[in-house]
């Protein structure tokens, strides 16, 4: 998998783990929900993601997206 795709599962991943906890455990886990579709927004316009440096430096193949 390249950067790209493990940046959308990771992202995705947090999102539904994030709305379960809300449901089931406290609602405050919503404001994790806002954060990670915060990032993935700023993310789309400014090209900076920090799980894709994260993962660019420990080796993982780049995509087209995050160069």
């Amino acid at each position: 998998m390249n950067i790209d795709r493990l940046v959308f599962a990771v992202a995705g991943f947090f999102v539904l783990a994030s709305v379960l906890l809300s449901i089931y455990h406290n609602q405050n886990w919503l404001w994790f929900t806002g954060f990670v579709g915060l990032n993935l927004f700023q993310a789309a316009f400014t090209g900076f993601c920090p799980l894709a440096k994260i993962l660019k430096a420990a080796g993982a193949e780049s995509g087209s997206a995050f160069k």
